[in-house]
């Protein structure tokens, strides 16, 4: 007798639950080696801008960034948030460590899924500022499309899942005082002074209820951090508390920091 129709016999012995039980075992095969990524996320410790900076990532893109915390911790609220495993890595994604580094995102993926859309609109708007830059809460919700919802920002921001990636650092209070912060107010101020920011600067102007500075020899008007606006010498900068002084003045907003809110103008 073959060993084929042995094993024939064998299974038409059993009974029938049996029967499809070892059959279905005969179809088992190894999982496809990417199966796990798309299942679970991975955890990983990285330096950067902030101590003990805790990263995961999927096989979409970096998904959550926390600073502070200890790998438990970072589970546990990973967990919570995105109920979704997550396991350690070997090492972190490409191009992650020099994103943290020089404050650019560049060609680093992240994995956004689950944002509203208006979140996502908002997150987009705080990606467009430049390092060492700031922009108050009222810019980015013009940029986002939604000019009175000012608060919600805030909120969205806090809600930031990639921080530093991400810079919500660089958005301030629409009065131009530096404000709070994800990871504190100490941190933020700790970031764009690394970001060669003048904080003593912008604190004073905000004091004054200055928010836009402009060249009265160009009669351009920009945010107090922007390029331009760093160019004007004292003798020539004047200061506005809005916008709508600043036009009244004969002044036209900055096309590089757009204090109008819409969006910077090509160059090329």
């Amino acid at each position: 007798m073959s060993g084929t129709d042995s094993t024939s016999d064998a299974l038409s012995a059993m009974e029938p639950t049996d029967r499809m039980l070892a059959n279905l075992a005969g179809l088992t095969a190894d999982a496809p080696p990417a199966l796990l990524d798309r299942i679970v996320a991975r955890r990983v410790q990285v330096d950067g801008p902030l101590e003990d900076l805790q990263v995961a990532f999927t096989d979409r893109g970096v998904t959550f960034v926390r600073a502070g915390m200890d790998p438990e911790k970072f589970a546990w609220e990973f967990r919570l948030r995105f109920a979704r495993p997550l396991l350690p890595a070997d090492a972190p994604p490409a191009g992650l460590v020099p994103a943290l580094r020089t404050g650019r995102l560049g060609d680093l993926p992240l994995d956004l899924r689950g944002l509203s859309t208006f979140e996502a609109a908002v997150l987009r708007a705080a990606a467009a500022i430049p390092r060492g830059q700031t922009r108050p809460y009222a810019w980015v919700a013009r940029r986002a499309g939604r000019p009175k919802a000012v608060r919600a920002v805030g909120s969205a921001l806090g809600r930031n899942p990639v921080p530093l990636l991400i810079p919500c650092h660089r958005v301030t209070r629409s009065d131009g005082s530096l404000g709070e912060y994800v990871f504190g107010a100490a941190a933020k101020e700790r970031l764009l002074r690394a970001e060669d920011v003048d904080v003593e600067e912008v604190t004073e102007l905000a004091r004054r209820g200055v928010r836009l500075v402009g060249s009265d020899t160009t009669r351009i008007v920009c945010f107090p951090t922007c390029a331009d606006a760093r160019r004007i010498t004292p003798p020539h900068r004047r200061g506005f508390r809005d916008l709508a002084a600043a036009e009244t003045a004969g002044y036209r907003p900055c096309r590089h920091c757009r204090p109008d809110g819409r969006p910077e103008l090509s160059l090329v």
